[in-house]
Parts: C-alpha cells; sequence; structure tokens
C-alpha cells in the first residue's frame, strides 16, 4: 500500500522534512531516486534536456559507486544531487546507529546537504539524531506527489495519471530512474514533462 499524494496528517507529523514548496509560481520539482542507473539515468537526462528541465537525483552509494561516470554526468548537466543511503536501507526496520552508519557511508561519495530517507521511513528519533549533527544532510526532502513507478502492477499510463492527476505548482514528484520502474518511466516521465510544460510549468532542481 502506499499514498499517490501526501495527506497533511503525514506533513505534520514530520514538520522538520520538506515536503513541497512555495505554489506562488508555476514550478514543479521532479526527483528520481535509487540511480544511478546504466539505462534508466541517461534517458531521464536525455528527456529532461529536451525541456531545459532540472531536477533532483537520490543516489544510492553503492550506485554512485559503480556507476560513477552517470553519477557525474548528473551533476556536470546542472541537476541536484541528494544522499538516499548506501544501500537503500528502510529506516523503520533498522537501528538507529547502522542507519546512520549508512548514510555517512553514502556521503562519502555524495556531496550534498539533501536527504531523502528509502520508503520515506525513517524514525524520528532517526531525524533527531541527523538534525543534531552537522555531518550529516540537514534538509530532508520528501515529496508531495508519489508517482507509482515503482508498482509492477499498474502499467505506465496509470502512472502518468497519477502524476497528472496530483500534481499542482510547487509539488515534489517522485518517478524512479531503476531496473524496476523503467516500464512506466519511459512512458510517463517524456508524457509528464510535455504536458506540464504546454501549461506554462517550468521544472525546477530542489
Amino acid at each position: 500500500m502506499y499514498l499517490i499524494k501526501t495527506p497533511f496528517l503525514l506533513r505534520a507529523f514530520y514538520p522538520s522534512c520538506v515536503w513541497r514548496k512555495p505554489n506562488n509560481e508555476k514550478l514543479i520539482y521532479l526527483s528520481f531516486d535509487d540511480g544511478p542507473h546504466p539505462i534508466a539515468t541517461p534517458f531521464v537526462l536525455a528527456q529532461l534536456d529536451k525541456y531545459n528541465a532540472k531536477a533532483s537525483f537520490f543516489c544510492i552509494g553503492k550506485n554512485v559507486v559503480e556507476y560513477p561516470a552517470i553519477y557525474e554526468q548528473i551533476i556536470t548537466k546542472g541537476h541536484t544531487v541528494g544522499n538516499h543511503t548506501q544501500h537503500h536501507l528502510n529506516g523503520w526496520h533498522t537501528e538507529d546507529d547502522l542507519y546512520l552508519q549508512n548514510i555517512q557511508e553514502a556521503s562519502k561519495v555524495i556531496s550534498t546537504d539533501f536527504f531523502r530517507p528509502p520508503y520515506g521511513r525513517i524514525k524520528r528519533s532517526q531525524l533527531k539524531k541527523i538534525h543534531a549533527n552537522k555531518n550529516f544532510p540537514q534538509q530532508i526532502i520528501m515529496w508531495d506527489v508519489l508517482s507509482g513507478d515503482f508498482d509492477t502492477k499498474i502499467s505506465g499510463e496509470a502512472c502518468l495519471n497519477n502524476v497528472l492527476k496530483h500534481t499542482q505548482a510547487g509539488s515534489i514528484v517522485v518517478f524512479h530512474d531503476s531496473a524496476k520502474a523503467w516500464d512506466r518511466l519511459q512512458v510517463a516521465l517524456p508524457a509528464t514533462l510535455e504536458h506540464f510544460t504546454q501549461l506554462g510549468y517550468q521544472f525546477r532542481a530542489l
């Protein structure tokens, strides 16, 4: 089970996290989790280039180690990178010390002040320890809209509909540049960029 649109109560429970941006301009903040990936990430970068769009990539440390050239390409093209732990740990199921160690390990190859918890799952105790130590990324980025592209039970068109129906000015939208999401990503991302560009929106990095 997952929620496409993040409800107010969840945002209120984690007030120190960033869930969306101000909505006084026609700006959308696309983000991509779990890369870099040798097929999905170059595809995403090419699509963003077509629309002069900037985005934010929350990278897994072990994937950065495996595909350093793709990671450097993300940065060279002017996109934002974020820490997504070294091994994609679920904070709810991980002891605090191990979780923080995994973030620190990823920080050795990902230089950023942005962190996104894998699955969006992080304990309040972990958040408190992160904010208490300035050696950790201090901006915890969640999201306003979850595309659902990781869900192998839905189609690319359904994923696209999730995004078109719920995205507004200021929304932080999550896609995944991963093998699991690839079938839906390649359908939904180009159509998302085209649709909102036609409506006069711009895409910015965090």
